[in-house]
């Protein structure tokens, strides 16, 4: 229908011409109520963005001296971190003379990635750095952290 027409029809509805298709020949335009077709878009996109997961990476610091109580503590943190689905990268910080053994902190790394094996696993382990090592932990599946826990469990019986 000519130009005219529709917007005659539009303003006898009390509705908006919105051109659709405007590369088209002829242009293919729609009778709507723009607001409310703005507002439904938005309202769309607001639960689609309700529905996804954005994944943090948290950082848990530790030292290469630490006690046990205190890395118990930094193991629970860091597990309830994980339990919420955020990747963890677990820092050892190295000062002073600490810097020529590296091993106390590789061990302090390997206990915590133990004590953590059935809710998380390493995906990324860096001893590179003289002040500073790391590596972090991705949490995993709810079904695979069920199966590790069976399995443990047959181990021990």
């Amino acid at each position: 229908m000519p130009l005219s027409q529709a917007m005659q029809l539009a303003r006898e509805h009390e509705l908006d011409l919105v051109e659709i298709a405007p590369t088209v020949n002829p242009p293919v335009c729609k009778l709507l109520d723009y607001g409310k077709y703005k507002y439904e878009q938005t309202k769309k996109e607001r639960k689609a963005k309700k529905g996804q997961r954005v994944g943090l990476l948290r950082e848990v610091r530790l030292r290469p001296k630490i006690e046990e109580h205190d890395l118990q503590g930094k193991i629970k943190i860091t597990r309830k971190l994980l339990m919420e689905g955020n990747k963890v990268k677990v820092r050892v910080r190295f000062r002073g003379r600490e810097r020529i053994y590296p091993e106390m902190g590789i061990k302090v790394l390997q206990k915590l990635a133990e004590s953590l094996k059935d809710v998380a696993m390493v995906s990324n382990w860096s001893t590179g750095e003289v002040r500073n090592m790391f590596a972090v932990l991705a949490p995993v599946s709810r079904e695979k952290s069920k199966e590790v826990k069976s399995n443990a469990k047959a181990q021990n019986a």
